[in-house]
């Protein structure tokens, strides 16, 4: 009995298609392979064709988007395939003053960070309607949360993820779709090496300020995402969980 339910589960999942935006590497790749050993159909998007076609065969992709989001058209036509559930995953990071933030850095911070996933959110959810079930999950960050001095830029735009999440779990509350943001503090990543490469603050300094004194692993954040669009979690929607290894407790 318990495999037959077992069998009904994964086929249920692979009726569901999952999007992953960003996921050639790092946090992004670890969701995408996890759902995919699931039994989710995953696609992945991200603009280096040579590093996604690899993670696609490594994690047993069901097919990948060679794209720059940032064009208005390429998350149009991404979307037009139908997707049960959305990972806005792609964003990216800029260590600067406030006064030596360069103008390109807002327009492609703003553009990507914040612009890009609401744009996929608004494609994604009438296939989600007509379906009446989605999942959308924002990959936010702990600087939106607490703040990051010399990192305002970022701070602001994954900022915004909140207020989207809060809003669109009550516009999409009745059609069973529900939107939830993950905020990740340091995470194991080239992106956050660079980051720290780029701070004011060694490796060892930043692990200091960390209450339980290390990174986040991105499979802690893939298997949190894994539950988020599971049927278990359908009570959850409208919720920023910080995911940071007590950064935002104190």
């Amino acid at each position: 009995m318990y495999k037959y339910w077992q069998n009904i589960i994964m086929a249920q999942k692979k009726n569901k298609k999952v999007l992953v935006t960003g996921a050639s590497k790092g946090i992004g790749k670890s969701i995408a392979k996890l759902l995919s050993d699931e039994g989710y159909e995953v696609y992945i998007c991200a603009r280096t064709e040579s590093v996604l076609k690899n993670t696609a065969q490594e994690i047993n992709a069901a097919g990948y988007f060679v794209c720059d989001l940032c064009q208005n058209e390429s998350c149009k036509s991404i979307m037009e395939e139908g997707f049960d559930i959305l990972v806005n995953n792609a964003g990216d990071y800029v260590y600067s003053s406030v006064e030596k933030t360069s103008d390109d850095d807002i327009r492609r911070l703003i553009k990507l960070n914040t612009e890009v996933p609401y744009r996929l959110i608004k494609y994604a959810v009438p296939y989600m309607k007509e379906k009446k079930w989605g999942r959308i999950v924002n990959i936010g960050s702990i600087s939106g949360i607490v703040g990051e001095a010399n990192a305002s830029l970022y701070s602001m735009t994954k900022s915004a993820f909140t207020g989207l999440t809060k809003a669109l779990a009550l516009e999409l509350a009745m059609d069973n779709i529900t939107v939830n943001t993950i905020n990740p503090g340091w995470v194991e990543t080239e992106l956050a090496e660079n980051a720290v490469s780029a701070g004011d603050f060694s490796y060892e300094e930043e692990l200091d300020m960390i209450p339980q004194r290390r990174f986040i692993c991105p499979d802690e954040i893939a298997n949190l995402v894994k539950y988020i669009v599971s049927e278990e979690a359908k009570g959850m929607t409208g919720q920023s969980i910080s995911l940071c290894a007590g950064l935002s407790a104190g």
